[in-house]
């Protein structure tokens, strides 16, 4: 029942579920400052929504580690061990993890970023770069989950 199979699907689960949850997240809360800008001025519009949609990333991270431990498992029908199927949930848990967190925070920043963008449309740029050092780290997890398959 808990076969190399189960831990590896469990590990590419938990890269999505977790990676997309906190995408989902930080979209909304960036989505709601967005939607007071927009109410406001629609011609910010692309600005906001730009800023808006950085926080996706972690789940579309989370979606490629959680694809890459599916391909490592082999055919289906193939049976792995179980310390292949440990390595490969261990290897789903950075981007899992980084990226529900960072996901958050990235939509929060992106929100305050918004705010710049309320005000001073020209800043755009700024906002950007803001909200992307709080990517910095959803890179890092996903390069170290990538990095931990190879080593299977």
């Amino acid at each position: 029942m808990f076969d190399g199979n189960f831990f590896a699907i469990l590990g590419a689960a938990l890269a999505f579920l977790l990676a997309g949850a906190g995408s989902a997240k930080g979209v909304s809360i960036a989505g709601e400052a967005a939607s007071g800008v927009v109410a406001e001025d629609s011609d910010k519009f692309v600005s906001v929504m730009i800023l808006e949609a950085l926080p996706s990333t972690q789940g579309i991270y989370g979606f490629v580690i959680a694809f890459m431990i599916m391909a490592a498992m082999g055919d289906p029908g193939t049976v792995i061990s179980t310390a292949k199927g440990l390595t490969l949930l261990i290897a789903g848990l950075p981007i899992g993890i980084v990226g529900l967190f960072s996901g958050v925070y990235q939509g929060r920043v992106g929100a305050a970023s918004i705010g710049i963008i309320a005000k001073r449309s020209s800043d755009l740029v700024k906002g950007i770069i803001l909200t992307l050092m709080v990517e910095l780290f959803a890179i890092f997890a996903l390069l170290i989950s990538i990095l931990m398959i190879g080593r299977v």
